[in-house]
């Protein structure tokens, strides 16, 4: 039974005791070597920014970090969580593209081609998402590694005010961000919108100068969107704004609206010129060169549904799309006429999964995606009421089960235009829903064990409490151990 499906109190009844306390104390970072290694890794994985410096990036610091991380954890078992981890549903998914992404190896159409990828790539994703889901024993783990892609998201939006140019595109009516060596600018729009919801997930557990901090760092991935051009990106913008209103429960309206008008508002005034009117023609797609070009999105999409028909149990194995391009494609027979061809990539998450790994691959990737928007929904029903204005972290935990879901939708409707379906986002997400998972069952037992306690100790004062005052526990404990069958 997978932890979207059992009920809080059933999994509650046969769980270990958690390492930390942590229902009653303040939200903090957490400092041990482990969730460094991991929160530097976050930084590095998500900003690149380590590529702004060539003599780190030959050193490859991501991949050590990975593999010290890996040691680290195998000799200190401590510091992972009891629980099993491949019981919840999304790494299950996360470990069967990979088995599915090995196999597409083997019968694509180039073993050589997706063995390099997994090796040089892929496996360091999995083996990050892997490291993620198993280092979140409670809530101020998940606190911290949601702090950390943020953050990254941050150091992004730096780079793209005050480090990258912006120039005019061909094909393009706005000036947008060029010339970059971390993410593409179409590809800033995927992670922006998944960094957006956990940076308002903060901001409602966010005090004093945390909050500005925050603030600041919303402004900026705003105005990045604006910069960045990318007409998925507004898409994603205007779905995970819309989301937000509408998902989220624990924060008033008045709150998400003037938090939402403040990002905006950045996006406006961030909007380099001609940004506007590059985000008119979404409202004309058959005039736009994508519709109509022979390696326009449209033309892109129908190969990518033909490569999938033509391979469907095992694709044309893991990063194999543009090798195809130019050695099994229907266009190799207009070459004489339309000139030199173009190795192209796929620029749909959706169809890269489909057309890479076929219809399996096709089927776990949008599970995993959609049950990212489901599974936390669910899980939010299955919470205590009394969460939504209980301890600091009952309510990081209840608004996580909101914000999880609107950072999903924003990966969802971006990563529909860019090829995204083996790299870090989805990956990183799936871990930290399955961390809280986790967290909410540690979260629960500690608050049925203090409660439990506390009648404990009230009942066994008999030369003090009376029978009103050991009646009065009891009955606390009852209508505490029901709460979370509420709805």
């Amino acid at each position: 039974m997978s932890a979207v499906e059992a009920t809080l109190p059933r999994v509650a009844a046969r769980a270990s005791r958690p390492s930390v306390r942590t229902r009653a104390a303040p939200l903090a970072l957490v400092l041990d070597p482990l969730r460094i290694a991991l929160f530097v890794l976050t930084i590095l994985t998500i900003s690149r920014v380590h590529e702004r410096y060539p003599v780190l990036a030959t050193f490859r610091p991501a991949l050590l970090l990975v593999m010290a991380s890996i040691g680290y954890a195998f000799l200190n078992p401590r510091y992972l969580t009891r629980s099993n981890v491949l019981r919840r549903w999304p790494m299950r998914l996360v470990a069967a593209l990979g088995v599915l992404a090995c196999c597409s190896a083997v019968f694509g159409i180039s073993l050589g081609g997706s063995a390099i990828f997994i090796l040089d790539s892929y496996a360091k994703t999995l083996a990050y998402a892997f490291l993620i889901a198993v280092s979140i024993r409670h809530v101020r783990d998940l606190y911290t590694l949601v702090w950390a892609y943020v953050l990254s998201c941050g150091i992004l939006a730096f780079l793209s005010m005050f480090v990258f140019g912006i120039s005019r595109a061909s094909a393009s009516y706005v000036t947008r961000l060029d010339h970059l060596y971390t993410w593409d600018s179409n590809d800033l729009g995927v992670l922006m919108m998944v960094g957006l919801p956990l940076t308002l997930l903060l901001l409602t557990a966010g005090r004093g100068p945390k909050r500005w901090f925050l603030l600041l760092i919303l402004v900026g991935i705003s105005a990045t969107m604006a910069r960045s051009g990318s007409r998925g990106g507004f898409l994603g913008f205007i779905a995970a704004a819309a989301a937000a209103l509408v998902m989220v429960k624990g924060v008033s309206p008045a709150r998400r609206l003037a938090v939402l008008a403040v990002a905006l508002i950045a996006l406006a005034v961030g909007a380099p010129p001609g940004y506007w009117k590059q985000m008119h023609t979404i409202l004309t797609p058959e005039e736009d060169y994508n519709y109509t070009a022979w390696d326009g999105r449209k033309a892109v999409a129908e190969r990518s549904v033909g490569y999938m028909i033509q391979y469907p149990a095992f694709g044309l194995g893991i990063n194999n799309f543009t090798r195809a391009e130019c050695t099994i494609s229907p266009k190799i027979a207009a070459l004489k006429i339309n000139g030199p061809i173009r190795c192209i990539p796929p620029h749909n998450s959706y169809l890269q999964a489909g057309a890479e790994t076929g219809v399996p691959g096709f089927l776990i990737w949008v599970s995993l995606v959609v049950g990212g928007i489901i599974g936390p929904l669910r899980l939010r029903r299955r919470l205590p009421k009394s969460w939504r204005r209980g301890t600091e972290s009952e309510r990081f935990i209840y608004n996580a089960t909101s914000f999880f879901a609107v950072a999903m939708v924003g990966f969802a409707v971006t990563s529909f235009f860019v090829s995204f379906a083996w790299v870090d986002p989805v990956y990183i997400m799936a871990a930290l829903l399955t961390g809280l998972y986790v967290v909410a069952k540690a979260q629960f037992e500690e608050g049925s064990r203090s409660v439990r306690d506390r009648a404990s100790r009230i009942g066994s004062s008999g030369s003090v409490a009376g029978w009103r005052v050991r009646q009065s526990a009891w009955r606390s404990m009852i209508v505490a151990s029901s709460e979370p069958s509420a709805r």
